[in-house]
């Protein structure tokens, strides 16, 4: 039995709802663990053959691989199975959330709050945000269907669990106790991890997480420098009430504001730490670029900016790079394939980082199953790790 842990803001599921729940969650294991793989069997079996005879080469990247693959029965079924298991996660979940939308509005109205959240009702939503239903959830991040809406930040809560538990498989039950699965802030914990190797006598007094949605990521900062000025910001109104009214239920101090992370109201050199998980795979190719160079000027010299996505994908062969690459066709994420091809060292440098400060790393597992951070990035169930990219500030 697969449910999120349980606290304050957390949607909560009748009996027939978590078994529908479930029910997906079981699906998604079966399909990553029995289906999906046998992708790469067919490709080598009849695909890449059926290419080489007919063109005289194999395919040579993802591109020319998913063209390959998508004319073949087998890819052209499991992949319609992903995408309908997607849309089934985000209707079960939206009905739990949907029947209890007053109340978990209510709750979310904190009366005496240890942190604080600053929206902006005059904000321009990005077109890379509104345009689409990013991962084909319904409304995408800030879609808002009444006053004080917390929708889609619920939705990110409780259905974000069931996107992310079929990861881990049948040993999603082993993280029941852990930070990871509590707070749902492995991303953070991997940064952090990487930030006491590298740059071991940062000491961070204010921190800013860009792109914090429901504030998941940021909960380990606060946790490790529980000294520290800890801002999140947002551009989603629904995430950021939520997130607020989360990290309250926890007991956690942060800074919540609406803003967008290509421009802030910061001043220069404020921060000691800059960190994002995920945003950079939900922007664009020009806001990535705006976001570092923003990053650079709210740094203090010596400050250290660092970021968990899944980009810089390299190693893989054509098949592999075409499945690291499926979300940008078929899951509403058209910059997570791009994001691939930027380099770290590219992307920092000309926002103003040297380039010999700038680093890359992958969070995976050891043999034991405990987090590990590795520097090089083989093919080793290499689309099970999240990179890791930064850079400190000359």
């Amino acid at each position: 039995m697969f449910e999120p842990y349980p606290h304050r803001m957390m949607p909560r599921a009748s009996h027939d709802e978590l078994a529908r729940q479930n029910y997906v969650a079981a699906f998604k294991i079966h399909a990553e663990e029995e289906v999906y793989p046998k992708s790469k069997d067919v490709y080598r079996a009849r695909v890449a053959p059926a290419i080489t005879k007919a063109s005289g080469q194999a395919p040579q990247n993802r591109h020319a691989a998913r063209r390959a693959l998508l004319k073949d029965d087998f890819c052209q079924t499991w992949s319609a199975v992903a995408r309908t298991l997607q849309e089934m996660l985000w209707d079960n979940v939206g009905e739990t959330i949907e029947r209890q939308l007053p109340d978990l509005i209510d709750r979310a109205k904190i009366k005496h709050p240890k942190g604080t959240l600053r929206l902006n009702p005059d904000i321009k939503i990005p077109r890379y945000n509104a345009a689409i239903d990013i991962h084909c959830m319904p409304g995408g991040y800030g879609g808002e269907i009444t006053e004080d809406d917390v929708y889609a930040g619920a939705l990110v809560d409780r259905g974000g669990y069931y996107y992310v538990v079929p990861f881990m498989g049948h040993r999603a039950d082993t993280f029941k106790d852990t930070r990871e699965r509590l707070y749902g802030g492995a991303a953070g914990n991997n940064i952090i991890r990487l930030i006491k190797r590298e740059f071991p006598e940062l000491k961070p007094r204010r921190i800013l997480d860009m792109g914090c949605g429901i504030g998941r990521g940021t909960f380990p900062y606060v946790e490790t420098y529980p000294d520290a000025e800890i801002h999140a910001i947002d551009v989603a109104a629904p995430q950021l009430r939520y997130g607020h009214a989360r990290a309250e239920a926890f007991d956690r101090r942060i800074h919540f504001s609406q803003q967008s992370a290509e421009r802030t109201d910061f001043p220069d050199d404020y921060f000691d730490l800059v960190v994002s998980h995920g945003l950079c795979h939900e922007t664009s190719g020009k806001a990535v670029r705006n976001i570092m160079n923003e990053i650079h000027r709210v740094l203090r010299p010596g400050g250290v900016t660092m970021h968990s996505d899944p980009q810089l994908g390299r190693g893989l062969d054509p098949h592999d790079a075409f499945v690291h690459d499926w979300d940008t066709y078929y899951n509403n994420e058209p910059f997570w394939g791009p994001l691939h091809d930027i380099g770290a060292t590219d992307l920092f440098v000309k926002a103003g980082f040297p380039a010999e400060s700038v680093r890359e790393a992958w969070a995976t597992v050891d043999a034991s199953g405990s987090p590990a951070i590795v520097t090089t990035n083989d093919t080793d169930s290499a689309l099970n790790r999240s990179s890791l990219f930064g850079a400190r500030k000359g």
